[in-house]
C-alpha cells in the first residue's frame, strides 16, 4: 500500500497528514510516530508528495487559520475495531468550541461503564483534528492526555474558543 504524507506548520506544530488512494489515513505532530503507525499498517511505500495531499492541506490550513469549524467532506481511510469506530463517530459530533467528557462518549456510545475503554479508543485516533479527540476533557473540566501532548490540546481548544 502507498501513503503519500505532506507537512504543514500549524499551533508552533509541525503536522503531518498521511493518506492512502482511498482517503486520509493518519494526522500527527511527529514524523517518527506517523512512520511507525503506517509501518504497523504495512504500508509499503511512503511517498512526500504534495499534489496528492494538496485536498486535506487546504482544508487544514482553513481550519488552523480560523476560516473553517468543519471540514468538507473529504474521503477517509481509517480502520479500527467495532468499539473504538464507534467511540471515533461519536467525537465527530462534538461541535466546533465545545467540550464534553470521557464517559458522555461513553453513555453515548451506549457503554456507560466503559469509560476507561472509551479513553483507550480515543488515544488510538489516527485522525487528530478530523476526529476531534482534543474536544475530550476530564470531568473536573480538566486537560487530560492527548497523544500529541498537552500543548497543542491546549492550543487547539484556544483557537476554537476565539474562532468560535
Amino acid at each position: 500500500m502507498k501513503v503519500y504524507y505532506d507537512t504543514l506548520h500549524a499551533c508552533s506544530e509541525e503536522i503531518y497528514l498521511a493518506a492512502t488512494d482511498i482517503g486520509l489515513c493518519f494526522v500527527s505532530n511527529s514524523y517518527n510516530e506517523m512512520i511507525d503507525w503506517l509501518t504497523k499498517r504495512q504500508a509499503s511505500e511512503f511517498i512526500h508528495d504534495q499534489d496528492k495531499m494538496q485536498p486535506y492541506m487546504e482544508q487544514f490550513a482553513y481550519y488552523f487559520s480560523g476560516e473553517k469549524q468543519q471540514f468538507d467532506a473529504i474521503p477517509l481511510d481509517i480502520n479500527g475495531t467495532d468499539f473504538q469506530m464507534a467511540v471515533w463517530q461519536e467525537l465527530r459530533t462534538i461541535h466546533f468550541g465545545e467540550t464534553c467528557c470521557y464517559s458522555d462518549i461513553a453513555q453515548a456510545i451506549g457503554k456507560p461503564t466503559a469509560v476507561r475503554a472509551v479513553a483507550s479508543a480515543i488515544g488510538k485516533n489516527p485522525l487528530l483534528v478530523i476526529i476531534p479527540c482534543h474536544r475530550v476533557i476530564g470531568k473536573n473540566g480538566k486537560l487530560t492526555g492527548f497523544r500529541s501532548g498537552l500543548a497543542l490540546k491546549k492550543q487547539l481548544l484556544a483557537l476554537e474558543k476565539t474562532t468560535s
